[in-house]
């Protein structure tokens, strides 16, 4: 039997960062492991979750998660081997799903942890496709912005992890037509790999222009990553009673000053708009379904999600630099 470690590494929150984050915000440090108690299993990460939420816990701010503490670990997706375990219902040799990433072993409650089977899909897919990325695309869609068939979605962000996915689940439920914007001509080459119908590089496309060329009708879904001109641009071009689903604004997660709204909401007013900001975990009662209905499209080969991996937890805090720069196609990750 192979000994147990006795410590671990992590990276914490050395400083709240102003503007973008750099390496200086976070710290590598070594910490010691408590010892196993009884309802406890500890847990070796083998991959964990950078995601754009992620810079807002940076903030001392009050929102719908609590912030991260200065000189604390932060926290995120992973998954893990159990190598020790006092719980019945968590075996070593498992794998887990959990909420403590960041770090090279966790100790958890079994009750924090979902067993997952790495001979179904490799332990990374659990934090993409079937993961939270994917129930965040079906929630905007379904319960938020109320999607029908026939519908013309617009998906900002659209190479990401969410927003292939979104782009992919409009299609399944019978969009007429898909359209994104990415921040790069491979990426956009890439939606239309996955189903888009057209895309567009916002780099070097103003917005506006940009979604009236891909969707010179109008859209009647705009799923909303990204915020900004992005969002003025989709009020302009949605239909009579258009909805808008509100899942993030990363262009404007490193702002130091309070950006403008949009200039043309009150267009909202004469076209019945809705604009309805979620997050995934509001809605635990859709959790299954997604899963059911998800299982299937994936069986037909109909949802896909790409991976950018960054190797070594010394790597974790350029790979969220880089993510919130768009430097990912699809899910970012980091192996430990």
């Amino acid at each position: 039997m192979s000994t147990l470690p006795t410590s671990t590494r992590q990276i914490a929150l050395a400083s709240r960062p102003t503007g973008a984050p750099t390496s200086d915000n976070f710290r590598l440090e070594s910490v010691d492991l408590p010892e196993l108690a009884d309802g406890r299993v500890l847990v070796r990460n083998v991959v964990m979750s950078v995601d754009p939420y992620m810079r807002g816990r940076m903030n001392d701010a009050k929102s719908y998660v609590p912030p991260f503490r200065v000189d604390q670990p932060l926290e995120g997706g992973a998954v893990g081997e159990v190598i020790a375990s006092r719980s019945d219902d968590v075996a070593v040799g498992q794998h887990v799903l959990h909420g403590s990433g960041w770090r090279e072993h966790a100790i958890l409650t079994a009750a924090k942890v979902s067993v997952i089977d790495t001979d179904v899909a490799p332990a990374s897919a659990y934090l993409g496709v079937p993961g939270m990325p994917g129930l965040t695309a079906y929630v905007g869609l379904t319960a938020v912005a109320e999607m029908r068939e026939g519908d013309t979605v617009f998906v900002s962000g659209a190479a990401g992890a969410v927003g292939q996915l979104v782009g992919q689940i409009a299609r399944a439920l019978g969009a007429e037509r898909v359209v994104g914007s990415a921040g790069t001509d491979a990426k956009v080459a890439r939606l239309r790999e996955l189903g888009y119908d057209a895309g567009f590089n916002y780099k070097t496309t103003p917005v506006r222009d940009g979604l009236r060329e891909v969707a010179p009708d109008g859209i009647d879904v705009y799923f909303d990553n990204v915020g900004g001109d992005h969002l003025e641009a989709a009020i302009s071009s949605l239909r009579l009673h258009g909805r808008v689903a509100m899942c993030g604004a990363i262009s404007q997660y490193n702002a130091t000053d309070a950006a403008p709204g949009p200039r043309n909401l009150f267009r909202a007013i004469g076209k019945g708009l809705t604009l309805r900001g979620f997050i995934v975990g509001q809605y635990p009662q859709l959790v299954g379904e997604y899963r059911e209905r998800a299982a299937g499209w994936l069986a037909e080969g109909r949802l896909q999600g790409d991976e950018t991996f960054r190797d070594g937890l010394d790597g974790a805090p350029q790979a969220f630099i880089d993510l919130l720069e768009g430097a990912n196609t699809g899910k970012m990750l980091v192996r430990l």
